[in-house]
């Protein structure tokens, strides 16, 4: 269905006593929910290449588990596909339920896959140890993204219990298992499975919300180009005291070339990286301390409004660095460093592009003659949402009887990159993003948590959503 049958489409709410019995439904499930969330938390599925991945087939099994149990698919498998190398990629889920009575199919979008942990001792409680404190439930991947896989399969659990035999739309989960990693093999799955993923609407569960209060559809997201800068001055390491103040190391060059990526202000100074002009809603300098734990007297970088700067505009960050430690540091000059560079490009920026301005930075500003290499470059492209369709209307009013409050259409500074390979495949499918996040979630940080009352909403909200979609008048 494209966006041009919406005016021929209609969408019939569900009687009251239903969507009463939805939100009734969604609650009493709720403490079994949080334990089927807590079992995949204890599951250590990183899908880097430096981590065990059994636990990554683990986590695909664990998943496949709790969807066959809803008895409302079709099938239930668990799937890979090949990556650009020709390896295959992590496992993923896909489960189906062909639609009936010419009703339409939903697809629900969310990744098993987490983050790596980090240092145990940065965490109050052991990152693969769900646990509750006060209305939040920490641990790694509680929140991004087993709790978008956990809503995912509590709406579904609501909406068989509610429609019963009435149960006519169509439904495809697709719960990912290298989301962290880059999404490698994920062209490729879409590819191949393309038949079986075919849907009306996406709904990709993977992003956060305004507040604990507040709702959130994400209409806008940046994309991203990272890649490892290399930079070499010697051949060999060399004696500090004897050649220091006539040699450059790599070191002195590193810093000074990724210095010239930000004015004084600390604004992106490439030459060829775009900010979309945008509208935002009202967000205090304060409001940004308090959600990013910024310190006393440490002044946000950037011109402009926060969020432009936060949604529209690109960003550059040094995620990590290889070179000598402090504990193994000794005076020698060091002949080679190496840095993780990542980038968030504006909306409307091809991705392609944007990596060629960083290329013709770095050549044109590496001081000292120093040779660079640049390699392990992945690129995303960003996504603005088509918001005219029918859809993005219903998710919103659901959200808005969910919560209990207006919805915010959001910008997010993050990436998903494979939302341009879901328009790819699918150009008629409409999207919408939504998450089980808030602002304080800290997503891939220590201590990642899940506020349990944006859960249940969340949860409410796509039963709700799911529960009208599938009651439309279908001959309209």
């Amino acid at each position: 269905m494209t966006d041009s049958d919406a005016s021929s489409f209609t969408l019939n709410p569900a009687p009251d006593a239903r969507e009463a019995a939805i939100r009734e439904a969604v609650e009493l499930a709720l403490p079994a929910s949080i334990a089927d969330l807590s079992a995949l938390v204890r599951i250590p599925s990183v899908s880097w290449d430096a981590f065990d991945p059994a636990r990554v087939a683990e986590s695909a099994d664990a998943v496949a588990a709790l969807f066959r149990e809803t008895g409302v698919f079709d099938t239930v498998d668990i799937r890979r596909a090949p990556t650009d190398s020709g390896e295959l990629g992590q496992p993923a889920v896909l489960a189906t339920r062909a639609a009936r009575n010419g009703r339409p199919t939903v697809l629900l979008y969310a990744h098993h896959d987490v983050q790596p942990p980090g240092k145990d001792e940065d965490w109050d409680s052991l990152p693969y140890e769900p646990t509750v404190r006060g209305d939040r439930l920490y641990g790694r991947g509680a929140a991004d993204d087993k709790a978008g896989v956990v809503s995912h399969l509590a709406a579904v659990r609501a909406l068989r219990d509610i429609a019963g035999d009435e149960l006519d739309l169509g439904l495809v989960v697709f719960i990912e298992g290298e989301e962290e990693f880059g999404s490698n093999s994920f062209a490729a799955f879409l590819d191949e499975n393309r038949e079986a993923l075919a849907a009306d609407v996406i709904v990709v569960a993977d992003s956060d919300n305004w507040d604990v209060d507040t709702p959130s559809l994400t209409i806008s997201l940046r994309g991203n180009v990272t890649f490892r800068l290399t930079v070499s001055t010697l051949a060999h390491a060399s004696h500090s005291g004897m050649f220091g103040g006539a040699v450059p190391d790599a070191m002195l060059a590193t810093i000074r070339l990724l210095a010239s990526l930000h004015d004084e202000n600390g604004s992106v100074a490439v030459e060829g990286l775009t900010t979309r002009p945008i509208d935002t809603p009202e967000y205090t300098e304060q409001a940004l301390r308090d959600e990013t734990g910024l310190l006393e007297g440490v002044q946000p970088i950037g011109t402009g409004s926060i969020l432009s700067r936060l949604w529209a505009g690109p960003a550059i960050t040094v995620t990590g660095i290889d070179a000598p430690s402090v504990a193994n540091a000794s005076n020698t000059l060091t002949p080679s460093v190496a840095v993780r560079v990542s980038t968030r490009i504006a909306p409307g920026q091809d991705a392609g592009e944007a990596y060629d301005a960083l290329v013709a930075h770095i050549r044109a500003h590496t001081p000292f003659g120093a040779h660079v290499e640049i390699d392990d470059v992945n690129t995303g492209s960003p996504f603005l949402v088509d918001t005219s369709g029918w859809a993005v209307a219903a998710a919103k009013d659901a959200m808005r009887d969910a919560w209990g409050a207006e919805p915010v259409e959001a910008g997010i500074g993050g990436s998903i990159p494979f939302i341009a390979d879901l328009v790819r495949v699918f150009p008629e499918a409409q999207i919408l993003v939504t998450g089980v996040e808030d602002p304080h979630t800290r997503a891939h940080s220590p201590n990642e948590s899940l506020h349990l009352g944006v859960f249940k909403r969340a949860i409410t909200a796509e039963a709700l959503l799911l529960l009208r979609v599938n009651d439309r008048d279908g001959n309209s």
